[in-house]
């Protein structure tokens, strides 16, 4: 069996932590730099990560997330959020950073940077933040895998209140809004659910190759 099979059969929503043990901040650099790596529709990236460490604001949001106690036991509670900005900006911002990437002059670039303005102005500001969202699963998704590749503990949170992480953590002067949230740690010795068996349909169910 690949490791990476191994990997992602250990990894299971934990449901407490051990709050004795820390992420190292190397693990942690390791973390924010899959994360900066993740795909995007387009490379787009309309995300960030908002890291939260301190105690005093972890326990500010515990209320706001269904008072679930990985926020408070875990050494990080990461927010992922999506990004606000006018759309054209963050085309913009993308365009000129290629440019300085790649060495690129900005006129080499214009048919690329027309196609993604044209494809996010036929959107509604609505079908905007649907797509901004799918965004940030997808690099939520990598995240966790790379916690488990990694044995680090993790659990994704979509039982909390956005609208209250944005005014506790300052998101919306930021232009961004909060989607998701994932504690990160290490499991307790007590932790149940840890040693149950992991239940998935068979492969033969949820997968068929055409």
């Amino acid at each position: 069996m690949k490791k990476i099979i191994e990997d992602l059969n250990w990894r299971y929503a934990t449901k407490a932590f051990d709050p004795s043990k820390n992420v190292s901040d190397e693990d942690l650099q390791t973390i924010l730099e899959a994360f900066r790596l993740s795909a995007s529709s387009f490379g787009l990236q309309p995300w960030k990560l908002f890291v939260v460490k301190s105690q005093d604001l972890k326990e500010k949001l515990l209320p706001h997330s269904w008072n679930q106690a990985q926020v408070t036991q875990a050494p990080y509670h990461l927010v992922f959020a999506r990004n606000d900005v006018d759309s054209q900006t963050l085309v913009d911002e993308f365009i000129d950073d290629i440019s300085q990437t790649r060495g690129a002059d900005l006129e080499s670039l214009q048919g690329y940077k027309d196609m993604m303005s044209g494809f996010l102005s036929n959107m509604s500001e609505e079908q905007k933040i649907v797509w901004a969202n799918k965004q940030v699963y997808i690099a939520l998704g990598n995240i966790m895998t790379v916690l488990a590749e990694m044995r680090i503990d993790s659990c994704a949170m979509e039982g909390i209140s956005p609208a209250d992480y944005d005014e506790i953590l300052g998101l919306k002067d930021k232009w961004f809004a909060s989607v998701v949230a994932l504690p990160i740690g290490y499991r307790a010795e007590d932790d149940k659910y840890a040693s149950l068996e992991k239940v998935r349909f068979p492969v033969e169910k949820v997968t068929e190759i055409l």
